[in-house]
């Protein structure tokens, strides 16, 4: 199936490359809703590599988010509700409906917010070790604050021990994990983190 990455400019003010796999025009024709990957904080898109690879034969609309990858990077914007307008945006651009929505981690509680939100746009919710609260101020945001440009690799490096692995990941995920971290400023890296912890969970404002 075919695929590209466009550049996607939002009604938000921004643009987002985002990788398209599959024919949406068809997908809008048929009502066959495509599937929506959201990254996690400090990702990119790319972090779906191998569960693209998976789903040859399904069509996938997987952003980059605003500030990660190679996303346009405002100062401000950061706040959940935000970034999930984002998304809204994101698929009226690209002409979707609706979409069946997996979220990653952090962009799991995004999606949680497109759910609440915009329940009209959602097919469909997988999250994929997501919270259901990121509110308050979590114990590395400390560190996070302290940080300054360029981002250290040493830092990028460590930083990734905080997830446990629970099974054997390839050097070469590890690796564009690392470069997805470099890509972004510390000031992207500390608002992006207080958008999620100042907000006020999802499923506190609405039902899924």
């Amino acid at each position: 199936m075919e695929s590209e990455v466009r550049t996607v400019s939002l009604n938000t003010g921004i643009s987002v490359p985002c990788f398209v796999q599959g024919n949406l025009e068809q997908t809008a024709d048929d009502g066959d809703a495509p599937l929506l990957l959201l990254h996690a904080w400090g990702e990119s898109w790319r972090s779906f590599d191998r569960v693209i690879a998976l789903l040859p034969t399904s069509v996938i609309v997987a952003p980059d988010l605003r500030g990660h990858g190679e996303a346009d990077k405002p100062e401000s914007g950061y706040a959940l509700s935000e970034v999930a307008e984002d998304v809204v945006a994101l698929l009226d651009a690209l002409g979707i409906k609706r979409a069946h929505v997996v979220g990653s981690s952090s962009g799991g509680y995004v999606a949680q917010q497109l759910a609440v939100t915009h329940p009209d746009l959602v097919a469909s919710l997988t999250l994929v070790g997501a919270p259901l609260t990121l509110h308050g101020k979590p114990a590395f945001a400390s560190e996070v604050e302290q940080l300054t440009d360029p981002i250290s690799e040493s830092w990028m490096r460590e930083s990734l021990a905080w997830y446990r692995m629970l099974h054997a990941v390839p050097t070469s995920y590890i690796e564009d994990r690392v470069q997805d971290g470099l890509s972004m400023p510390a000031s992207i890296w500390k608002a992006s983190l207080r958008g999620f912890y100042e907000a006020v969970p999802p499923t506190e404002t609405g039902d899924i």
